[in-house]
């Protein structure tokens, strides 16, 4: 199980159990405490999505923050799902994101929904984001339009600004 993933089940596990936000651990690699990026944390229960929430700019300090507090977040704060249960725990898989830096796009072909994520900011303030090859979005078209029901945008009646971002993708 790698290091993010790691970190988002025991800050869940302990926080599920406990009420508490768990410290960054001691035996934490540095890039962990010395790094900032945005963060996504998935959780699942077998196929079903459990909740997914994160940040795609850093709020916390370093990685591990982030890690911590999405992944709390996305257990108990995802208004999709009703907060995960202390039965439900040793079921639990988790994917951890770690995202780089949205660009605005110039041209619909410097997407690629396998490759990139998006996110998009209507003028109306509305915003959505999708990560990454998502299972079922497999073009641009689909991407666009998904995330634009997502966040409730009416694509050909509202401008809109595109960024992508690339993610590195961690799962147990």
């Amino acid at each position: 199980m790698s290091a993010y993933v790691k970190l988002a089940k025991e800050a869940v596990e302990v926080y599920i159990k406990t009420g508490k936000i768990i410290s960054p651990p001691n035996d934490l690699p540095k890039k962990f405490l010395t790094s900032r990026a945005g963060i996504f944390v998935s959780i699942y229960n077998g196929e079903e999505l459990r909740g997914c929430i994160g940040t795609y700019l850093p709020t916390e300090p370093n990685l591990a923050g982030e890690i911590i507090g999405n992944a709390v977040a996305a257990a108990t704060r995802d208004y999709r799902f009703q907060p995960i249960t202390e039965k439900e725990l040793a079921e639990l898989s988790y994917s951890v994101y770690v995202l780089e830096e949205p660009h605005e796009i110039k041209n619909l072909d410097e997407l690629n929904p396998k490759k990139y994520g998006i996110l998009i900011k209507s003028e109306t303030g509305k915003s959505g984001l999708l990560l990454p090859d998502l299972e079922g979005i497999n073009t641009t078209e689909e991407q666009l339009s998904a995330v634009c029901r997502k966040c409730g945008v009416r694509l050909n009646e509202e401008k809109i600004t595109i960024y992508k971002f690339a993610a590195k993708k961690y799962q147990d």
